[in-house]
């Protein structure tokens, strides 16, 4: 047994709030370890912090990795969560705080099954956004820069640097306009009579 103070047994050692991974979407992210736990990992969200829960014995390499792990997992678990409309407009109006200041207000938020070429459409005169069933049970992260991305438009209606500038300030629109590439490209392949997914 440890002489150290912090790994008494049934004392959990909070390590400090560490930054989350750029892009992760997450504010904070606490990792507690415990003596009692000998091989398990869990995670919850609590409000905008993640806590994740790991044997005290585990190393800052297998740390980070189940903090990646665990991020994921509950990434996973959110985005099979459909949000409806009322909730979609609340994220959006959270996402302009936090993203534009608030500037741009939407009149209207709703999920649409007519929009089967395109992810979001947004018409600024009446500040009305639509979003393509085609999201739902994607990665929040994807639902929230399609989102921003029709915000943005109430802000400035075409794709020019302005544009672009205001969407720099998401740190994972990169990862999601490549998510969104990839769900089109997965779409054009040929499908192979009789081939098996598993």
């Amino acid at each position: 047994m440890s002489a150290d103070p912090l790994h008494r047994a049934g004392a959990p050692q909070r390590t400090p709030t560490n930054p989350p991974p750029h892009g992760s979407g997450v504010s904070a992210i606490e990792v507690r370890r415990s003596t009692r736990r000998r091989r398990t990992v869990s995670a919850y969200r609590e409000g905008d912090r993640t806590v994740v829960l790991i044997p005290a014995r585990m190393s800052e390499a297998e740390e980070q990795r189940w903090v990646t792990v665990m991020l994921d997992k509950l990434a996973a678990q959110e985005s099979k969560r459909v949000l409806g409309d009322a909730e979609l407009a609340a994220r959006a109006e959270r996402l302009s705080e936090q993203y534009f200041g608030g500037r741009a207000r939407a009149a209207s938020v709703r999920w649409v099954t007519n929009q089967n070429t395109r992810w979001g459409s947004c018409t600024p005169a009446e500040g009305s956004i639509r979003l393509s069933h085609r999201l739902q049970g994607m990665p929040e992260y994807v639902v929230d820069y399609v989102l921003l991305h029709e915000l943005a438009h109430l802000l400035v209606p075409g794709h020019g640097p302005r544009f672009w500038r205001l969407l720099e300030a998401y740190p994972r629109t990169e990862r999601a306009r490549g998510y969104l590439e990839g769900v089109v490209a997965a779409d054009r392949l040929p499908h192979v009579p009789g081939a098996r997914s598993e």
